[in-house]
């Protein structure tokens, strides 16, 4: 009877004790929320060859919410206004944003592509949208830490 008893005991420490182990989420990072412009990567075709911090007050943000993707940038040195709206999607290594409508600046550029393909390293608190040549080797990236 003791050893029963015993028995008894011990499995409901083991089932009381799996109650308080953290149990993490494994779900993959999301691209929904606030991301701000780190800095910038430049490549030789394999390597990173440059960085581009930003300078004077430049500032680039980016907003993803179910499905679209708001950015703006603000530059003291540029006179022109940077901002576009649309829509995107990502796999867990690939973004793709198709722009709708945007500042003068930016319409200007959406007559000749609508639709930015990237190469895409996502994590939870950052994430590195890379621009691939014809060849399928990096030659810039936009790096972004998540603001919220």
């Amino acid at each position: 009877m003791k050893k029963l008893l015993g028995l008894v005991f011990l499995m409901l420490i083991l089932v009381s004790a799996t109650n308080f182990t953290s149990s993490k989420s494994h779900a993959s990072p999301s691209m929904e929320g606030t991301w701000e412009l780190v800095n910038r990567f430049h490549y030789d075709g394999i390597n990173v060859s440059d960085t581009l911090p930003n300078i004077n007050g430049y500032r680039q943000v980016k907003i993803y919410s179910k499905g679209k993707v708001m950015w703006t940038r603000y530059s003291p040195d540029d006179p022109k206004e940077w901002y576009g709206y649309g829509t995107y999607t990502n796999t867990n290594t690939s973004l793709a944003e198709r722009l709708e409508y945007g500042s003068k600046s930016m319409m200007k550029v959406l007559d000749t592509l609508q639709t930015f393909e990237f190469e895409l390293h996502l994590y939870d608190d950052h994430y590195s949208q890379i621009t691939l040549d014809e060849h399928g080797h990096p030659t810039f990236s936009e790096n972004y830490k998540r603001i919220d």
